[in-house]
């Protein structure tokens, strides 16, 4: 007899207390249920139930392999599902999360791509500049720039970015250009709030040398966007991805703070809970971002 069988017949005659309404909860005769337990008791060589004429329950030992026999039929049952599933058109609620920036930049204007091809999903798009946490706060999947700093989670990269500190002409005709990282104390610095190392930037010098500088400056705005504006109205330097900047660059509008100075390179990720099982949908959005992003990069945005 097949083992699945005898435990599931076994497992029901728990969960129902009986013979007679586990058999119409597996919709077999209650005879097959008998036989399913007995044959099980047999090749166990042990008693699972005590039975009397008014009710059966579990003994002891039955009590024991009862429940590690509901947990591998609920694994079974899962294993069953994601079969299932995997075959499946990819469908359902898809909860996002991203920062602002980044969002109303790139993201939103391929979304449309993505719900034309996938009719059975619908997205749901949180634009957000502070950390969120995936798994509590019942998000699929976020798109991160920079380090990624919870290791258990799973990610994919989608592109890069270039970092680095640009201002305006008109600002360097008004202070001056900085020569060396040293000189940025003697300027107007744009400060982006939510940035995750706090009000310090993390510079590489001309040498490779690594420095930090304090940002906290002139103006603190939460949006990158506010800081782009400030930045091109000549209010400041502001240390920016080219995601952001690149088309005002082009125009002439911006120009790099200090000359000679390599950008920082950030990676652009999509971030998913861990798991071997990725569903449909969250697989199916990061495979379209992927391929949206894969002409993308420094110098390409």
């Amino acid at each position: 007899m097949d083992r699945l069988s005898e435990m599931e017949a076994f497992a029901t005659v728990v969960d129902q207390g009986g013979f007679t309404d586990a058999a119409k909860k597996l919709g077999i005769s209650k005879s097959a249920v008998s036989k399913h337990v007995s044959s099980l008791e047999t090749r166990l060589g042990a008693r699972l139930l005590n039975r009397t004429t008014r009710r059966v329950s579990p003994t002891e030992i039955g009590l024991a392999y009862y429940d590690r026999a509901r947990r591998v039929l609920n694994d079974a049952g899962e294993a069953d599902a994601l079969v299932t599933s995997m075959q499946s058109a990819p469908s359902g609620m898809l909860r996002v999360s991203v920062a602002t920036d980044f969002g109303v930049n790139h993201l939103s204007p391929i979304l449309g791509g993505f719900l034309h091809e996938y009719p059975d999903i619908t997205v749901n798009m949180v634009l957000d500049n502070r950390y969120v946490e995936l798994i509590s706060e019942g998000f699929d999947l976020s798109v991160r720039i920079g380090d990624l700093e919870d290791s258990s989670l799973r990610a994919r990269k989608l592109a890069e970015t270039h970092k680095q500190m640009i201002c305006s002409p008109e600002y360097l005709e008004e202070y001056g250009r900085p020569q060396r990282i040293d000189d940025l104390n003697e300027h107007k610095l744009l400060h982006y709030s939510n940035q995750a190392t706090g009000s310090v930037w993390k510079l590489t010098a001309p040498s490779g040398e690594k420095r930090q500088v304090r940002s906290a400056g002139w103006l603190t705005v939460n949006d990158g966007q506010s800081l782009l504006n400030a930045a091109v109205n000549g209010l400041g330097i502001a240390f920016l991805p080219d995601f952001l900047y690149a088309e005002a660059m082009k125009e002439g509008k911006l120009v790099p703070a200090i000359e000679g100075m390599s950008p920082e390179t950030q990676g652009i990720y999509a971030v998913y809970p861990p798991g071997r099982y990725t569903q449909p949908k969250v697989r199916a959005f990061i495979d379209f971002l992927v391929e949206s992003f894969r002409d993308r990069g420094p110098g390409e945005w």
